[in-house]
C-alpha cells in the first residue's frame, strides 16, 4: 500500500471509529451472479466508512495540505469517488459526470487518463468545497447503486469495482495518516478523536524468536488457489525462493527500546546509518521518531487521540526505513527481508491464504506476534517486481508497477487498516525517508 505514491498505503478503519455493518465477511470475491447484494452492500459500507473517518475533522481541516507527500481529506474523499466515476461509470450507458473539471482536479497519477493537478498543490484546490464534494459522492453513489443492481456484471466489471473498494480502503488509512500529520503542525495540539482503538496496544508476553531452517519456499499470491480472494497485481505471481536459516522476533520494537537507542546516541553515531539516512538527520534535524516531543525533559508522543506521556511497552511508530535500519544495526541484528516476513507470518497463521476475520483481527495479531493490526513493518527488501510480473492492461495497470523503484517494502497491517484489507501477501511500499506512515520495526537474525 504505498501510499505515498498511490497507496498504498492505506485504507483503514481504526477500531475506535464507528463502522457500518458489513454484509459479507472477509475479503470481497468477484462473482458474475446477479443481482449483487454482497458487492452492493460492501460498496456502501466502505463508502460510509470514509465519511465516518472524515467526520471528526472540521471543513477547514479538510482543505489544508501539510506537506507535499500528504493530501487534504477533501481530496481523498473526491479522488476515491473519481476512481469509480472514471474506471467504472464512464462505460455505463446514460451516466453523466458530476463535473467535467473533476477529471483534472482529482486524478492522482494516471498518465493514460490525462493531465492532473500537481500533487504538491492539491491543497490549493479550495474550490469545490467540502459541501460540493459531499454532493459529488452522493451523485456517484447513486449511479453505482444503479450499476450494481442492474444486469449481470462481467468478471472484468466486478473486478474493477472490487479494485475500487480496496483502493478506497487504502485511502482511508492515508486519510488518517495525513490528518495526523496536519494536526501535529497545530501548536494547540488538537485531538482527532478520543476513542478506544485509535492508539497502539502493548506487546503481549516476553520476546522470543520465530525460527526457520531455510530451504525452498513459495511466496506470493496465487489467484487460482481455492479461496484465494482479492490481491493487488504486485502480490503475484506466486513463486519459489531459496532462504538461508533465519529468525525473527515475535513482537515489534517498543518505545522503551527506542528510548534506549536515543540515550545511547543512536541519532548521532554515523556508523549506524546508511549514507542518505545520515544526510537526512542533518538536513531535517531528526532526533527521535516523528511525533515524539521532549517536554520538560520527558518524552511525549502525539497521536490521533492527542498527546500523552511515552508508554515504553507499546510499539514505536512513525519511523523511517533509515531509522529502522539504524536501530537494527545498533542491536547487532538486521531487518527481515519481505520473504522472511511472509514465511514467518505463514508459520503462525491458521490459514496461509486468508487474513483473520475483522472480528478477530486484534486477538489474532496479539496471539500471532503482532504481524497484523498494530503497525506496518519495514523490511530490507526493495520494492521490485516478482519474477513473471505483468501489469494489467489499461490505465489501472499504472496502479503499482510504475512505482517499483526507490521504495522499500513494508508488510503486515496497522491499527488503522480496514477490515478485510490485510493479508499475508500484501506488499505495501514507501520511500526510505517516509516517517508519517503507521510504520514500525521487527528485528531479524541470521540463524545457524
Amino acid at each position: 500500500m504505498q501510499r505515498a505514491s498511490p497507496n498504498p498505503t492505506h485504507e483503514a478503519r481504526p477500531h475506535g471509529v464507528d463502522e457500518p455493518t458489513y454484509c459479507c465477511n472477509g475479503p470481497m470475491k468477484p462473482s458474475t451472479s446477479s443481482p449483487r447484494p454482497d458487492l452492493t452492500c460492501t460498496y456502501h459500507s466502505v463508502r460510509a466508512l470514509t465519511e465516518s473517518l472524515a467526520a471528526p475533522l472540521d471543513p477547514e481541516d479538510q482543505v489544508v495540505q501539510s506537506m507535499p507527500d500528504a493530501s487534504p481529506t477533501k481530496w481523498h474523499r473526491a479522488h476515491t469517488t473519481w476512481f469509480f466515476e472514471e474506471f467504472v461509470l464512464s462505460g455505463f450507458d446514460g451516466y453523466e459526470p458530476f463535473d467535467p473539471t473533476f477529471r483534472y482536479l482529482f486524478n492522482s497519477y494516471y498518465e493514460a487518463v490525462g493531465p492532473r493537478q500537481p500533487r504538491p498543490r492539491r491543497g490549493m484546490i479550495t474550490r469545490p468545497g467540502v459541501t460540493e464534494i459531499e454532493a459529488y459522492r452522493r451523485h456517484v453513489d447513486s449511479a453505482m447503486t444503479e450499476f450494481l443492481g442492474g444486469t449481470r456484471l462481467s468478471i472484468e466489471q466486478a473486478a474493477l469495482v472490487e479494485l475500487g473498494l480496496h483502493h478506497e480502503q487504502q485511502h482511508q488509512e492515508l486519510l488518517l495518516m495525513d490528518a495526523l500529520h496536519l494536526l501535529s503542525q497545530n501548536p494547540t495540539i488538537p485531538t482527532y478523536a478520543s476513542r478506544p482503538g485509535l492508539s497502539l496496544q502493548a506487546a503481549a508476553g516476553a520476546t522470543s524468536l520465530i525460527e526457520h531452517d531455510g530451504g525452498l519456499v513459495e511466496i506470493g499470491h496465487d489467484p487460482d488457489a481455492p479461496g484465494a480472494g482479492f490481491s493487488f497485481d504486485n502480490e503475484s505471481p506466486a513463486h519459489r525462493v531459496w532462504l538461508e536459516p533465519f529468525a525473527v522476533e515475535n513482537r515489534l520494537v517498543t518505545c522503551g527500546e527506542w528510548r534506549e537507542f536515543i540515550d545511547d546516541g543512536g541519532y548521532s553515531r554515523p556508523e549506524l546509518w546508511l549514507s542518505d539516512g545520515w544526510h537526512r538527520i542533518g538536513a531535517e534535524g531528526w532526533q527521535a521518531p516523528l511525533y515524539w516531543r521532549s517536554v520538560d525533559g520527558r518524552w511525549q508522543v502525539f497521536g490521533l487521540t492527542g498527546q500523552s506521556g511515552l508508554d515504553p511497552t507499546v510499539p514505536v511508530a512513525n519511523v523511517s526505513y533509515y531509522e529502522a535500519d539504524a536501530f537494527a544495526r545498533w542491536r547487532g541484528a538486521r531487518l527481515p527481508t519481505e520473504i522472511e516476513w511472509e514465511v514467518a507470518a505463514r508459520l503462525l497463521a491458521c490459514n496461509s491464504e486468508e487474513s483473520p476475520s475483522h472480528a478477530d483481527r486484534e486477538a489474532h495479531a496479539d496471539h500471532h506476534g503482532q504481524f497484523f493490526g498494530h503497525l506496518w513493518q519495514w523490511t530490507s527488501s526493495a520494492y521490485a517486481p516478482y519474477p513473471g510480473f505483468r501489469p494489467v492492461a489499461g490505465a489501472v495497470g499504472e496502479y503499482n508497477g510504475k512505482f517499483m523503484v526507490d521504495q522499500q517494502v513494508l508488510r503486515g497491517s496497522s491499527f488503522a487498516t480496514s477490515p478485510g484489507h490485510e493479508r499475508i501477501t500484501y506488499r505495501n511500499f514507501f520511500p526510505s525517508a517516509a516517517r508519517w506512515a503507521f510504520s514500525g520495526v521487527r528485528i531479524a537474525h541470521d540463524h545457524d
